[in-house]
């Protein structure tokens, strides 16, 4: 018997060992509170870090947003490490910088190995049940895709879909609905379809981007028709065309500016489009109530973490511009919210303005689920901020925007908490430095003013290093 004892406690000694070797061999570790939680994660299209009304929005309602906030905790420094919706998504997945994933549009499939180490496909593998509804924006292969989902139900443009007449003969056809009201549907089939696994459902809106080929631009639901008719819409920031003058002409000239002439070229279409956009957001944020009040009905409200974040920022005719892609606040800094009802009381409601990133998502929701994060995924989990916000935390945030596109800059950034330096790979000429402290809105380039070359140099060396470390 005392021969048995011994040999069991070697063999538990011996699988410690190997489980901790196993760690710092490549994998972090991960801690389970409970029940492993249901998870939702809603991603927004084209949604900047101030647009919402708990964000200190002056004409924008979102109370489901809000509400979630309220009963969770919002990161006020979120951002995206490439503004721009397929390299975004990817790393959304992935957890990795483009640089390293290699996917954004004109590139092949995200590779099966990185899919594979993708949120959606661990989490099926550690036994969840895993669905996606909405807009995906990666392409992986089809065996990659079955891979990820038990349940995948997609939906693009167009906005307004027409249903079928009826069969029956005098009997008026069915009005049409929007996209972000039958994303919706399909996200709460999956959940009045739940079987005894946990969950994790990825709800991803089309909206509030624009419809680039109808001439509306911004459609919204018929729910919202009403909103915002009596608000005044201030002229964007650093919409001077002075400001726009000065800037070089290949800043001049891209898809950017292109955007903005279909969009916000004359004060009264930038208020239509504007109050379009914000129609737009707010019906997301009644799918989100929709959502919301459901998990509440089936008495899931209190076993679901549910996190809400932007796959990249937008201009609305700041610095006379309409889209993303660029390094400036206004394209790469999101909203982002984690609701998780489990926490206690006392952390609800908390603001953390620590830099969380589109990377951190995947390994936040693998150790929420407790599953080991991938050494190969560069995100951090944001469990520890949730706990503390004080805990130790990375001090800067790199981005890239790599597709190779003749109308949209490559371009690099580094941002810290004080500064900000932006330069383009194809124009190694012009480079761009703001001090965040006395500009936020980055309209004046310090890059060229001597009083600043120490600040310049540094932060040039620091991107290089950062981009070299998102290589992976």
């Amino acid at each position: 018997m005392i021969r048995k004892m011994k040999i069991s406690l070697v063999l538990l000694l011996l699988s410690w060992t190997l489980a901790i070797s196993s760690a710092a061999d490549g994998e972090r570790g991960s801690v389970t509170v409970g029940e492993r939680p249901n998870l939702i994660l809603l991603v927004t299209d084209d949604h900047p870090f101030d647009a919402m009304g708990c964000a200190g929005h002056p004409i924008l309602s979102t109370p489901n947003m809000d509400a979630l906030a309220e009963r969770g905790t919002r990161f006020t420094h979120a951002f995206v490490t490439t503004p721009i919706c397929a390299a975004s998504r990817a790393s959304l997945f992935s957890g990795r910088y483009e640089r390293s994933h290699g996917y954004t549009f004109g590139q092949p499939a995200l590779a099966d190995d990185i899919v594979q180490q993708s949120y959606p496909t661990l989490l099926r593998q550690a036994g969840y049940r895993v669905g996606f509804v909405g807009k995906f924006g990666v392409k992986v292969s089809q065996k990659g895709r079955k891979e990820m989902f038990d349940e995948d139900a997609p939906g693009t443009y167009p906005y307004i879909r027409s249903r079928p007449k009826s069969a029956q003969e005098g009997v008026a056809a069915v009005p049409p609905r929007h996209l972000t009201e039958i994303n919706a549907d399909h996200a709460i089939d999956f959940l009045r379809s739940r079987d005894d696994r946990p969950f994790c459902l990825s709800l991803s809106f089309q909206a509030p981007h624009a419809e680039d080929n109808n001439p509306d631009q911004f459609v919204w639901p018929s729910s919202c028709d009403e909103l915002y008719r009596e608000d005044v819409i201030p002229p964007p920031a650093t919409a001077d065309p002075e400001f726009f003058q000065a800037l070089p002409e290949f800043l001049r000239s891209g898809l950017n500016r292109e955007r903005w002439k279909w969009r916000f070229d004359t004060p009264e279409k930038h208020t239509r489009m504007v109050k379009g956009y914000y129609r737009m957001l707010s019906g997301v944020d009644q799918a989100i109530g929709r959502l919301i009040s459901t998990l509440d009905e089936l008495g899931l409200g209190e076993d679901t973490v549910i996190m809400l974040i932007g796959d990249n920022g937008y201009f609305l005719g700041e610095r006379g511009y309409a889209g993303k892609w660029t390094m400036h606040d206004r394209s790469i800094r999101v909203p982002l919210i984690i609701s998780d009802p489990r926490r206690k009381a006392e952390k609800r409601g908390d603001l953390i303005d620590a830099f969380a990133l589109n990377v951190d998502i995947a390994p936040t929701l693998l150790e929420l689920a407790g599953v080991k994060v991938p050494a190969a995924m560069q995100g951090q989990s944001l469990c520890a901020l949730l706990d503390d916000a004080s805990s130790a935390w990375r001090e800067e945030v790199f981005s890239e925007h790599l597709w190779e596109f003749k109308r949209i800059p490559r371009t690099e950034g580094l941002r810290s908490r004080d500064w900000k330096y932006i330069r383009y790979l194809d124009h190694p000429e012009y480079e761009e430095l703001y001090d965040l402290r006395s500009d936020p809105r980055e309209e004046h380039n310090l890059a060229r003013d001597e009083q600043y070359t120490r600040h310049l140099t540094e932060l040039r060396e620091r991107c290089s290093l950062a981009a070299s470390r998102a290589e992976g």
